[in-house]
């Protein structure tokens, strides 16, 4: 068996939609899937719990009111665990494999350093996935059958977006542990919205975002300790109407971390975003066009 029989059942990802797109946005979540293939798990040291540890747990479902608001919502089924879209594509450790890597692999970024890889090394708080190496072919496998699908799905999804209204709004959905605190005094935040300082995305969408979510009764931080990953870094082109934010939720609100099951605040939550989701794509077109054109 391959990467290939990986999701031969289910489907790796999927895109969420009404019957018409109706406003410049689309969301993407590439760390909540929860379908772990059998091969895989058998392939990790890992108990069935412990590798959820960093799974973006619900996140799909929480923002699942902007479909209904008529953007479409791209949506991981495969596990973070397994593969990480939020990564170059080739952002591979050498140490993992039997045999040497495409010469061409980035394997010096500070992401391969701390495990965390377009393929992981680790999950959670620096548990081991594997028992030993594994064969390069497995991590070729998964790139090219999960990763660049992925890809290839989210730029069509925001290049359509684009030519359809005239700009993109890319909203990158994800969450953080609980214990994440920020600041002199340690602050937990809610929500830490990146935009790669400043680089992604508008200032002025960026900052009424955060005001949305601040009106709200919510503690929102702002690029630290997360600024986004690839896909904001990579979609982020707001000098030509392409703008990408990275939204990070305190797991904390809404969910056990330890037994990975909806808390109370589930629902509220949702709702609160489907308010904020619909806040934010009321907001006028000077916020995402005609800005000045910056150098790359």
């Amino acid at each position: 068996m391959t990467a290939a029989d990986d999701f031969s059942g289910v489907a790796p990802f999927e895109i969420r939609s009404s019957a018409e797109q109706r406003v410049p946005f689309v969301f993407s979540s590439p760390h909540s899937g929860r379908h772990y293939p059998p091969r895989f798990l058998a392939m990790t040291r890992l108990d069935a719990t412990a590798i959820r540890r960093s799974e973006d747990s619900f996140v799909d479902e929480l923002f699942a009111g902007a479909v209904a608001l008529g953007a479409p919502l791209l949506a991981a089924n495969f596990p973070r665990a397994y593969l990480d879209v939020n990564r170059e594509p080739w952002e591979l450790d050498p140490r993992m494999f039997h045999e040497p890597v495409p010469s061409f692999a980035n394997i010096r970024s500070a992401r391969v350093a701390g495990g965390l890889g377009t393929i992981p090394k680790l999950v959670g708080e620096g548990l081991d996935i594997y028992p030993a190496r594994l064969p390069l072919a497995e991590a070729v496998g998964r790139i090219d059958g999960v990763y660049k699908p992925y890809h290839e799905t989210l730029k069509r999804l925001v290049m359509r977006t684009h030519g359809h209204f005239g700009y993109a709004v890319l909203i990158d959905c994800h969450s953080m542990p609980a214990s994440i605190r920020v600041g002199d005094n340690g602050v937990r935040p809610d929500f830490i919205v990146g935009d790669r300082f400043g680089a992604s995305a508008s200032s002025s969408m960026v900052e009424s975002m955060i005001a949305l979510l601040s009106a709200m009764g919510y503690t929102v931080a702002h690029n630290k300790p997360y600024a986004g990953g690839f896909i904001t870094e990579h979609y982020g082109r707001p000098a030509r109407g392409l703008h990408a934010v990275q939204i990070e939720i305190n797991r904390g609100l809404y969910m056990n971390e330890r037994t990975f099951q909806k808390s109370a605040g589930f629902d509220a939550l949702a709702d609160d975003l489907t308010r904020f989701a619909a806040d934010l794509m009321s907001l006028p077109d000077h916020f995402f066009v005609g800005l000045p054109q910056a150098a790359e």
